[in-house]
């Protein structure tokens, strides 16, 4: 029987999110969550091909249809953590799993670390600690942010002249994605505006992280997670090279051909991916 997508919002005591969801009633709840800039369309090839899951795919905070943060506030790491948290209660699951990708899987993990009694299971797409900053850069990481953000008020978003431009510039972003990877982000991504089209993602999403955590620090999220974990490793992603941290993961590995965002790139890639996330899923 299929059970096709719904569009959702969630009126939360902060803010307002919106979320696709897919699956049926009574499957396994699962909370997906995306990259940075992406929304989630992310999971539109991906989550049809997921058996037994309840999932609510989230555009998460200052992405897709969700609300941005009020005036003065900002997206740090565990804003979103407690984000995710809220969408739980509203739900009424106190125990559930999460599905993330990049920076929807950093979120993921220190969800799982700082609360691990309500995560069930991880299932993780090429990504796992956000970067990592020395303790002796903090002041100057700080000042750096802090004059980012009064700068952003005097920059503008770029506004392409049609739908086709702002797609190509998508798929040549910092992490080139396929057409139609880059076609499905700007059905919940793009806006129109006069002259044109521009993206619906906060600026702010854009300033730099005025604090990194220590290396030490991200992994006491990894080593407090008590939950079974499913990471695909893209084989030409973002975690690839980083073969040393990939070796002191206690999670299984899946290492996959394909680029950072192999899960929505192509049919091809979202059925590997599917593949892996439905073995996982069915474990007992």
């Amino acid at each position: 029987m299929s059970h096709p997508v719904e569009e959702v919002r969630l009126s939360l005591p902060h803010i307002e999110l919106a979320a696709h969801l897919f699956g049926p009633e009574d499957g396994q709840p699962v909370i997906a969550l995306h990259g940075w800039l992406d929304n989630a369309n992310s999971f539109a090839r991906l989550a049809p091909k997921l058996h037994g899951l309840r999932i609510v795919a989230l555009d998460m905070a200052g992405h897709g249809h969700s609300g941005h943060r009020p005036v003065g506030a900002g997206y740090a790491l565990w804003d979103y953590v407690y984000d995710v948290l809220r969408v739980a209660e509203q739900l009424g699951w106190k125990r559930f799993s999460l599905l993330g990708h990049s920076l929807g899987a950093i979120v993921s993990i220190v969800l799982a670390g700082a609360l691990p009694e309500r995560v069930t299971r991880l299932a993780l797409i090429d990504g796992v600690i956000p970067p990592t900053g020395s303790g002796e850069n903090a002041a100057e990481r700080l000042g750096m942010a802090l004059q980012a953000q009064l700068e952003l008020q005097d920059k503008r978003k770029s506004v392409h002249p049609t739908l086709d431009r702002a797609i190509e510039a998508r798929m040549k972003g910092l992490v080139a994605v396929s057409r139609e990877a880059a076609e499905l982000l700007a059905q919940r991504g793009l806006m129109p505006v006069p002259g044109g089209y521009t993206w619906r993602s906060d600026n702010r999403l854009t300033l730099p992280s005025p604090l990194r955590l220590t290396e030490e620090q991200a992994m006491a999220f990894i080593r407090r997670i008590a939950c079974p974990a499913q990471l695909v490793v893209a084989e030409q992603g973002m975690l690839a090279q980083h073969k040393d941290l990939l070796d002191r993961l206690p999670f299984n590995l899946e290492h996959l051909p394909g680029g950072h965002h192999l899960h929505l790139n192509d049919e091809a890639g979202a059925t590997l991916v599917a593949d892996c996330f439905n073995r996982f899923f069915s474990m007992p």
